[in-house]
């Protein structure tokens, strides 16, 4: 996923900032701090002159120092960031000249340098390498975000000033007009249309809304912490192999237990479920996972949900969906139906004949029982191996992390793109797992800088994911300064990393939203890179997960870790037609949790949920899609996508957007493939525009014509014969 930068309700004040040059507002932002006549005064000072992120880093592209950054930095610099954007607002605001596109609209894109940067490196880090320290912090900063948010947007003074440039649009050029209308369309969504008694409603739920999206997030973080299973005998874990088990015995040991140490990923699934044996242990590991945070995070959804569709309700809209598609390609919540349901049923069936295969695996080799959640994967494998001769654990070895980084994704990048890859172990990190890179095109050229943070730890948050420090901006002369983050168990010191499929396939799909942001080439820093619809954004990141099956990619990175022997055809071919295997199950828990996403946010003003269990049970019958042995991807206690990181109403985005990603990556294939040629129409046309122009149109340009489903039904092995 592309990972918003904060919580939804306080996200759009940071659509304000922009990384800038701009030294006299950040040196006014550093000075401006304490009397300077008292020792405490003094000593305030002499703070500030040493906190790194009171001005631009100088490290190149303003990359952060994250070897400076210290946790007691974050507060002063918050306060000074808020305290400068206030005043760069206000001289907008004020300014007696006549409003022009160029003294508001510009001016507001140079704006919160100070508060883009503090915000960035924090939020981030709060997402790498959080504790309860940064928590408490996230609690103090969040409402005053989103209220220095409401303050911008419900101005009436300065919404004037914009709606008076809205109305004479015309005379602006394309890109122009593209700002300008992203600007209004953030004032009138936020209500600056509305009276200020319902101003300060909408006022009254944000900061609340703020609040509940920080906790949320905090009790899934110290779900990670607490909610892990211990296990003190090691033969409870047969089926692991010993490299695995070394793995969990490190993960105790770090934390201080005895014994085997199991953590939970962020999904409802466990990648370990598909090796152990002790059935028990399954259960326990599943239902651990499937019931964590309910306790804390229940009633927290249920008023987030009733605090949508209040907000909703007040800006004009039916219920908080038709609020958020409204500005999506969507447009409307029953476009988002329609494809959602449209592919439910057949998603379902082919779960059904998929668990048919499975209970008949049971049955074979002597179960007497009825498969249950927690046994889909382990059977699921020994289909797996059945249909395809295929073993996971013959696999992995070919799979080794720097070779399959190197050798595959670079690659690949190299073929399509003609970028290469420079390892810059001179620039800070902010954990030592972490790798810096700078990239640069065919001729040369800089294109910018990007992390790597691979590996799953305490304090980090589930899942993959991309994000910025710097965005591009050809107006503030910005490059970008980007970063993936995944989650691969660490191996035990001295072992190596050994990927699975669906690992491999997840470093390339984060890596399409890294290009996203590196390629991006527009002038205005709030239309830059994956600044896009969620519904488009994750497009490139999907086109790009197929490359890792492209035979000459493939080839090069598929080698084993030990000898370091090609991949031999015959296992590769076993792969490959097993690309497809297991479709109805991804299908089916991707789809609960999309329509799970939809059903919380149709609500109108006014419900009141009793019993989020139930209402989630009744969401999923609704649909059909309600096969017990296949739950939701995420349930809604630990969804973070949609209560904690701005994809509400959202998570449709991933089955639209691969419609675009299939048709488009069938569509190369056409054309020749892995090749400079199309890499660069590519560029040109998807990566390099953010939302500068209209997107749908922008593919229209790529493609001659817009996307079929045809693809994504193949892609997925959904075709009917």
């Amino acid at each position: 996923m592309r990972k918003s930068l904060i919580a939804t309700a306080i996200s759009a004040s940071l659509a304000l900032s922009a990384c800038s040059d701009d030294k006299s507002t950040n040196n006014q932002a550093t000075t401006d701090t304490a009397p300077a006549a008292s020792t405490q005064g003094q000593a305030a000072m002499n703070k500030s002159a040493t906190n790194p992120l009171l001005k631009p880093s100088p490290l190149q592209y303003e990359a952060p120092q994250f070897d400076l950054v210290k946790i007691e930095d974050f507060r002063p610099a918050f306060e000074a960031g808020l305290k400068a954007h206030v005043e760069e607002i206000a001289a907008i605001t004020k300014n007696p000249e006549p409003p022009t596109f160029d003294n508001t609209i510009v001016a507001m894109e140079k704006t919160g340098a100070l508060l883009s940067r503090v915000a960035r490196v924090f939020f981030n880090l709060a997402s790498l390498n959080s504790n309860e320290e940064i928590q408490a912090i996230q609690g103090e900063v969040a409402p005053k975000m989103s209220e220095h948010n409401d303050n911008i947007y419900l101005n009436p003074e300065l919404f004037a000033r914009v709606n008076s440039i809205y109305k004479h649009k015309s005379k602006l050029n394309a890109e122009d007009q593209r700002l300008i209308d992203f600007y209004y369309d953030q004032f009138v969504r936020a209500g600056a249309r509305l009276s200020e008694q319902d101003k300060a409603q909408v006022r009254t739920i944000n900061t609340e809304l703020a609040k509940l999206s920080t906790e949320f997030n905090n009790n899934i973080l110290d779900s990670f912490k607490n909610d892990v299973v211990l296990v003190k005998d090691k033969k409870e874990l047969d089926g692991l192999s010993e490299e695995q088990i070394a793995s969990l015995a490190a993960a105790a040991k770090g934390a201080g237990k005895e014994g085997y140490m199991i953590s939970l990923v962020n999904t409802t699934r466990n990648p370990i479920l598909g090796s152990l044996k002790n059935r028990e242990l399954r259960q326990k590991i599943w239902e651990t996972s499937a019931n964590r945070a309910a306790d804390t995070n229940g009633p927290l959804l249920v008023r987030m949900a009733e605090l949508r569709a209040d907000k909703a309700k007040l800006l004009g809209y039916s219920d908080w969906a038709s609020y958020v598609t409204a500005d999506q390609m969507a447009k409307t919540p029953q476009a988002v139906y329609k494809i959602l349901d449209d592919l439910a049923p057949k998603a379902v069936a082919k779960a059904k004949v998929e668990a048919a295969d499975i209970q008949a695996m049971i049955e074979h080799e002597g179960g007497d029982f009825t498969l249950q959640p927690w046994d889909w994967a382990y059977y699921a494998e020994k289909v797996r191996a059945d249909k395809y001769d295929l073993d996971e654990s013959e696999v992995k070895p070919y799979f080794e992390f720097n070779r399959v980084l190197n050798d595959g994704l670079f690659f690949a990048m190299q073929r399509l793109y003609g970028i290469t890859v420079k390892p810059r172990d001179d620039l800070p990190v902010w954990h030592a797992d972490v790798h810096a890179y700078e990239i640069f095109n065919a001729d040369g050229s800089s294109v910018g800088l990007f992390y790597l943070d691979p590996y799953a730890r305490e304090g980090k948050n589930g899942g993959a994911w991309m994000d910025e420090y710097v965005s591009q901006s050809h107006l503030l002369g910005s490059k970008p300064v980007v970063y993936n983050a995944l989650n691969i168990p660490k191996p035990a010191e001295g072992q190596p990393t050994l990927m699975t499929f669906d690992e491999v396939s997840t470093m390339f799909h984060e890596f399409g939203h890294a290009v996203h942001g590196l390629f991006s080439q527009v002038k205005y820093p709030s239309l830059a890179g994956t600044a896009t619809a969620r519904d488009f954004v994750e497009f490139p990141s999907q086109f790009h997960e197929d490359w890792n099956i492209d035979p000459a990619v493939i080839a090069n990175y598929a080698k084993h870790y030990q000898t370091g022997e090609s991949i031999p055809q015959a296992l590769l071919d076993k792969i490959l037609k097993a690309h497809k295997f297991n479709q109805g199950f991804d299908t089916t828990e991707y789809l609960a949790s999309a329509l799970l996403d939809m059903e919380w946010h149709s609500i109108p003003a006014g419900t009141r949920i009793e019993d989020f269990n139930a209402f989630e049970k009744q969401a999923l019958a609704k649909h059909g899609i309600d096969f017990a042995p296949v739950p939701p991807r995420y349930k809604s206690a630990y969804f973070s996508h949609i209560f904690a990181g701005g994809y509400s109403s959202g998570y449709y985005a991933y089955l639209w957007t691969e419609v675009f990603a299939a048709d488009a990556f069938a569509y190369l294939k056409e054309q020749g493939g892995l090749n400079r040629e199309n890499g660069d129409e590519y560029r040109k046309h998807i990566l390099s525009i953010g939302n500068s122009q209209d997107l749908m149109q922008a593919y229209v340009q790529f493609r001659d014509g817009e996307p079929s489903v045809d693809a994504l039904l193949a892609r997925r092995g959904l075709l009917t014969k």
